[in-house]
């Protein structure tokens, strides 16, 4: 319990502290003032008004996955079913019109064909550990239902560790684009089902030690 209480107000900050970099990165700002997407236009055939159709959706849904799933995560979420589904629903399809989003804006990712590689790994898991939970759902099985949810928000929070990552492998390695973009990506993706596994496994063990107990006393 003590892990959870750390672990869910850690993830709240940085869901935060993303949403208010985007909020003035590319809203209060336009997306043009950013680095990475000023090195776009200094392409001709960079086609920046439909990138900015899709970009524009995928950040502010994306935003949205992860204030939402950041909040279902808590106990409090599920006391109210009624909310909990509906905003279970708006999660889902946050993400599953996302889906859809990426491959286009991923055609245009810095770093080139790597990085368009890395981001398009990243849309299928997103979407293959979303539908999983609601295929369990569906079925009524809540257990399996809140692991792959698990999974799916460790997907969502790739937006967060990879910004934290590319940081420091640009700051450690010095590396290229096409490089610390890809494996930004890859070491999130690795690292957050790693710890979300961790975490499900703990508590699996937890839960058959508490039954054996039971079955004891």
């Amino acid at each position: 319990m003590l892990k959870k209480k750390v672990i869910l107000p850690v993830i709240y900050v940085f869901a935060y502290l993303f949403t208010f970099y985007i909020v003035i990165q590319y809203i209060v700002f336009k997306p043009s003032q950013a680095g990475v997407v000023s090195s776009k236009l200094q392409d001709p055939n960079f086609p920046y008004a439909i990138w900015k159709l899709f970009f524009f959706p995928h950040i502010l849904l994306g935003v949205i996955a992860l204030l939402i799933g950041a909040y279902q995560l808590t106990n409090k979420s599920r006391q109210n079913r009624k909310v909990h589904r509906f905003l279970g629903r708006i999660y889902g399809l946050s993400i599953l019109i996302n889906v859809l989003v990426v491959p286009y804006i991923s055609l245009f990712a810095t770093g080139g064909v790597p990085s368009t590689i890395a981001f398009l790994v990243t849309d299928v898991c997103w979407l293959l550990t979303t539908a999983t939970a609601i295929v369990y759902i569906r079925r009524n099985n809540v257990a399996k239902h809140r692991e792959w949810m698990l999974r799916s928000y460790a997907i969502t929070f790739v937006f967060v560790t990879f910004r934290i990552f590319l940081l420091i492998i640009q700051v450690l390695m010095h590396a290229p684009l096409s490089v610390s973009f890809s494996l930004s990506v890859y070491l999130s993706i690795l690292i957050n089902l790693f710890i979300t596994q961790v975490y499900l496994n703990k508590r699996t063990r937890s839960g058959s030690v508490e039954k054996t107990i039971g079955k004891i006393y």
